[in-house]
């Protein structure tokens, strides 16, 4: 609803949006969209307009009514369901990267730390355009756009402090191997 909230929106338009919005930290397949557009409207918190099209189908646009609008008013503010277990498979082969030949794990973290800066540098264009086209936006706390860029500083952080986390690992698995060059080698593996 909060993407419905900001536009009228048809259930491929949502699915879009989704993707290119949201995707990075909330993502729905196509086939729950429309089923939860559906038990959406049966709730009363949205309704759809059917719009005509040449050369396609009518399509249904979606938007969210007063009733809705309460009750997202309120979501917004309630805590989030209790953190529940976030499955990162990087972080679990980290927890048994002392299995590992020390040159594949630093191969593999040094690679998984430039996906991550790369995204960083994707979201910090995104936000340096957002600085400069909505720069009055961004300080106005009802306005969609100070949401928008409030979702995106997230990402940001999520995608520094992943990069800077990659770094750390491939850092102490270079003084293990150096360690083991001089030899110290490994001590337990517990």
């Amino acid at each position: 609803m909060g993407l419905l909230a900001r536009e009228p929106l048809s259930g491929y338009d949502l699915k879009l949006r989704m993707e290119r919005r949201v995707g990075n930290f909330w993502s729905a397949r196509h086939s729950q969209i429309y089923p939860e557009l559906a038990r959406l409207e049966e709730g009363g918190y949205v309704t759809h307009r059917v719009v005509e099209q040449k050369d396609r189908p009518d399509k249904k646009v979606y938007e969210v009514t007063d009733t809705g609008f309460e009750v997202l008013r309120e979501w917004v503010t309630e805590p989030p369901s209790p953190l529940r277990t976030e499955r990162d498979e990087l972080v679990l082969k980290a927890y048994s990267v002392w299995l590992a030949e020390p040159e594949g794990a630093v191969a593999l973290f040094r690679e998984q730390q430039r996906l991550h800066e790369e995204q960083l540098l994707r979201y910090e264009e995104i936000g340096a355009w957002m600085a400069e086209e909505w720069s009055e936006d961004l300080h106005r706390i009802d306005s969609p756009r100070f949401a928008s860029y409030a979702a995106l500083q997230r990402g940001i952080g999520h995608e520094r402090g992943y990069a800077d986390w990659c770094a750390w690992v491939v850092e102490q698995l270079e003084k293990g191997v150096a360690g083991e060059s001089s030899g110290t080698g490994r001590s337990g593996r517990a």
